[in-house]
Parts: C-alpha cells; structure tokens; sequence
C-alpha cells in the first residue's frame, strides 16, 4: 500500500459522515498517529510504498465509519496550545472554549492583585488547565460530577505542569466550597429537540450528561452556577458562561433576576452569540 492509498482507504471510510475535504484531513491525522505518515511526506513522495497491517486497518477504517471521534481514536486533542488527553466520557474541546478562555484571559491578565478562579463542570480540564497557566492566579479550583472527566482533568493538569485543585461536586445538588473573584463555565446546554441536529460523532460518543438539558428548563444549569456564584464570589465577581447561541435573552433575563449587573454578550468565530459575562454586585 502507498501512502496515497492509505489516505483514500481512510478518508473513504469517514466521507459519508462528514464530506470528503473534512474525512481527508481526518485521515491524515490517523495517518500520522497510527503509521507516522507525516504531511511532508505525502507532499514528497505519496506513492512511497509503507507497511500497514491489514487488521489495524480494518479496525481504524471501522471506527471511522461506525462515527468515533478521531480525538477519541488518537486520545488526545489540541486546545489553547496544549495538548490534552480526552477519552470516552469526557467531552471533546472545541474552538468555541478557546474563545471563552482568551476572553477571561484578556481581562484578568495583568491585574494587580492575585485572584482565584473557579472552573464549574471541568471535563477534560481544558479551561482550567489553560488558564492556570497564566500568572495572576493565587488559585485554580475545578469541579466536575463525572469520575472520568475529574481522572482526565488531574491527569491533564500533571501532564502541563500547572497546580489545579480537582473536586468532586454536583452543582445541582452540594454547596461550592470555597471563595473565588473568577467563575468560568461550559456546562451542558444542548436542548433535547436540538438532538437531531446533531451527527452521530456526537450523539454515539460523547457523555450526553455533559451536552444535554431539557426543553423544559433549558438555563437549569446556569441558573444553579448563577445562584451559588452569589454566595461563593465575592463582590465584583465574574461569571463567565459559554451559551446556548439560541437563548442569549433568555439567559440575559434570568442573570439580571438573579442580581447580576454588567452583562455582556459576545459573539464567536462564526458569528454567533456564544459567550456571556456578568458581574456580582
């Protein structure tokens, strides 16, 4: 097999889920990690003869095509600069995140004083990780229900050197410990009749506990981190949340009654209102 087949042979066990230019990139991502088939070298010389076992093949062409994540198949992803260790039972990072991040970034980097920083429904560490990373802190707190995801999110933030506090905690149901300046938050906010929006990469892989709410009470999340954020922040504090683009006024209206004031909404790459801050008084 050459390497332009290899590419083809991958690419085609992945194009009926997501078209033919995304399934190609897919497949030089597997190439890479699983036969170190590097970019370069298909530039150089694609029809370079390689060796590839028939069975590793069948199973990867097979994952592909049953729809499992290519983060999931090679165990990690890039986020932020870093690279993360994601698995089953932790949700993937995505792009979107990395705007919530650089938006708490650019307003509390080079602040005069050190402040602490509390991560709800952490995941795979991503945001806390990240941002952990940056001076300014006196601490990172993380908290997540998911045994998996809290694992992954110690392990992440071993694996880039940064000193992140992981804690057990169902922010429906227990008290926040602690006290913070900083709340920052992606939690599950996918409403159940979006589901069938959404692509089997999605929908067969990843924790649905961490995606979806239902239609009947879509913010109950928010809401939840709202409430304990004015008892944990201290005055001036910020909450920021990655948002439901359909439900910005919504969560607008439901911030304000719960006594919050500066509430600002910020749109994402892709133009959407993806983002929301606001301030405890």
């Amino acid at each position: 097999m050459t390497r332009r087949e290899l590419i083809a042979c991958l690419s085609k066990a992945c194009e009926g889920l997501y078209g033919p230019d995304e399934a190609r990139n897919i497949a030089r991502i597997v190439a890479d990690e699983r036969f170190g088939v590097q970019r370069l070298d298909l530039l150089r010389d694609p029809e370079e003869p390689i060796e590839v076992a028939e069975s590793e093949l069948l199973r990867l062409t097979g994952q592909l095509a049953a729809g499992r994540p290519v983060q999931y198949l090679i165990g990690h992803w890039e986020f932020d600069g870093l690279d993360f260790t994601v698995r089953e039972g932790v949700l993937i990072p995505r792009p979107e995140t990395g705007e919530l991040v650089r938006w708490v970034r650019e307003e509390w980097t080079g602040r005069s004083y050190r402040a602490d920083l509390l991560d709800v429904g952490t995941g795979s560490g991503c945001i806390a990780v990240a941002l952990a990373r940056d001076p300014g802190w006196r601490s990172v707190t993380a908290l997540d229900l998911s045994p998996v995801a809290l694992e992954v999110a110690a392990g992440n933030a071993v694996r880039h050197g940064v000193p992140v506090d992981v804690i057990p905690c169902d922010v429906l149901r227990a008290a926040i410990p602690g006290a913070y300046d900083v709340i920052v938050s992606n939690p599950p906010y996918v409403r159940e009749s979006e589901r069938e929006r959404m692509l089997a990469n999605v929908l067969d892989y990843e924790p649905p506990e961490a995606l979806f709410v239902s239609d009947d009470d879509p913010l109950l999340f928010y809401r939840a981190i709202a409430r304990q954020g004015q008892r944990v922040l201290r005055p001036g504090g910020l909450i920021y949340f990655e948002i439901n683009e359909a439900l910005p006024d919504e969560m607008r209206r439901m911030l304000a009654w719960e006594g919050y004031t500066d509430i600002e909404l910020k749109y994402d790459i892709y133009d959407k209102p993806r983002m929301m801050r606001c301030r405890k008084i």
